[in-house]
């Protein structure tokens, strides 16, 4: 059974970090790209970061780059997101996603190129 858990989230002051992690379990996350995404309530779902299969290339939104880093460990088939200096409008429900497909700069951040999703992890960044 295909499946990816997230695990993490929390509750944390402005200017604080917290690491995200995603684990797979029922196939091997080497070969498959895998991005963060992230819902907050009325919005819609936006691409946060990836991470490729091929060449380990990473991406980035403009609204976390130099705050956020993307990284995977195979040997744990985990993807991490350390995400430091937290804003308010972090606040969301971070979701992790696999993708079979090769990333680009162009298709990363489109939900539809992803194959399988966790079930979410709040984060809530607040005095």
């Amino acid at each position: 059974q295909v499946q990816l858990v997230e695990s993490g989230g929390g509750l944390v002051q402005p200017g604080g970090s917290l690491r995200l992690s995603c684990a797979a379990s029922g196939f091997t996350l080497d070969y498959y790209a895998i991005g963060w995404f992230r819902q907050a309530p009325g919005k819609e779902r936006e691409g946060v970061s990836c991470i490729s299969s091929s060449d380990g290339s990473t991406y980035y939104a403009d609204s976390v780059k130099g705050r956020f880093t993307i990284s995977r460990d195979n040997a744990k088939n985990t993807v991490y997101l350390q995400m430091n200096s937290l804003k308010p409008e972090d606040t969301a429900v971070y979701y992790c996603a696999a993708s079979g497909s090769r990333m680009n700069g162009s298709s990363w951040y489109e939900p539809y190129e992803y194959d399988y999703w966790g079930q979410g992890t709040q984060v809530t960044v607040s005095s």
